[in-house]
């Protein structure tokens, strides 16, 4: 029969949300639209008006 290894000792808690201390969520970027000033992503076409780098890429 195998044996399975197993922990000696329980992990502590100040060691388990130390591992853990990388896990959080950060909010989306957002920037201002320079034409119709809603708020997008950066590098991405605007959803409200179809701009992008000053030129009309989308029909809103």
């Amino acid at each position: 029969m195998a044996k399975h290894p197993v922990p000696k000792k329980r992990t502590s808690s100040s060691r388990r949300d130390s591992r853990r201390s990388h896990h959080a969520l950060s909010a989306p970027t957002l920037v201002e639209c320079p034409e119709c000033k809603t708020l997008r992503p950066p590098h991405r076409v605007c959803p409200e008006c179809g701009m992008y780098d000053g030129k009309q890429v989308v029909e809103a």
